[in-house]
């Protein structure tokens, strides 16, 4: 579990302790149950970061809801939409290695998730991640009850496939920005793992060129990517 799980769960389970004492027991069950749930939100598993070259990720878990081709500053290639429900582990992924080299937050409304424009009308942060094949463009993007996109990088910082980068809180979606020549092997509907499952694999120069993925110096920075965040 992150840190932030400590913070939203750790007071009503206190409160609930006290309602118990008093013997308000609904009152104490209730409590107690909304600090089960919170911690439950924010668990980290654990997840095996596939090796393949030229594979992406999925930057988050949750289910496929949008695979479509859209431009991105006038180059051409397909976005990928994942929502994740409140059910679903809210730790977010780098879906492949390379340098951060733009990170921008972008203030906006609280849309459902599930709908088109929250893609480009929600709070965000949007991140452009500069790789061996190219650029590629991945968001965390708010929701209608997830009011609050939190990044652990920076601009400049480096990340391997899988890194955890951040969180969104209760009930988000994530987007990634792959450039047309990227082989997409998810589908609508698909439920996806962060970090687990490939989504796109990225051809020619990506699959057959040391995509800092398959460097001996990532494969040890990978045993990084699997802790947990300090």
């Amino acid at each position: 579990m992150v840190k932030e799980g400590y913070y939203f769960g750790v007071p009503p389970l206190a409160l609930g302790g006290v309602c118990f004492f008093l013997h308000w027991y609904v009152t104490a069950a209730m409590l107690v149950f909304l600090a089960l749930f919170v911690f439950s939100f924010f668990r980290d598993p654990e997840r095996v970061i596939p090796s393949e070259p030229g594979a992406l990720v999925s930057p988050g878990d949750g289910r496929v809801v949008v695979v479509t081709d859209e431009e991105d500053a006038g180059r051409p290639g397909k976005r990928i939409s994942i929502f994740l429900a409140v059910w679903n582990v809210h730790v977010n992924r780098s879906p492949a290695a390379g340098t951060i080299t733009k990170l921008e937050y972008r203030p906006g409304k609280f849309l459902a998730a599930m709908r088109e424009r929250a893609s480009l009308e929600n709070e965000q942060n949007v991140f452009t991640l500069s790789t061996d094949a190219g650029e590629l463009v991945f968001k965390q993007i708010a929701g209608w009850i997830a009011r609050r996109v939190v990044s652990w990088k920076k601009q400049g910082d480096k990340v391997v496939r899988g890194e955890r980068i951040g969180l969104v809180r209760f009930g988000s979606r994530v987007d990634v920005w792959v450039p047309k020549e990227a082989e997409i092997l998810v589908k609508l509907g698909q439920n996806v793992k962060g970090g687990a499952s490939v989504l796109a694999r990225l051809p020619g120069k990506a699959a057959t060129s040391k995509l800092s993925e398959t460097s001996a110096a990532e494969k040890d920075a990978n045993l990084t990517a699997t802790g947990k965040r300090s």
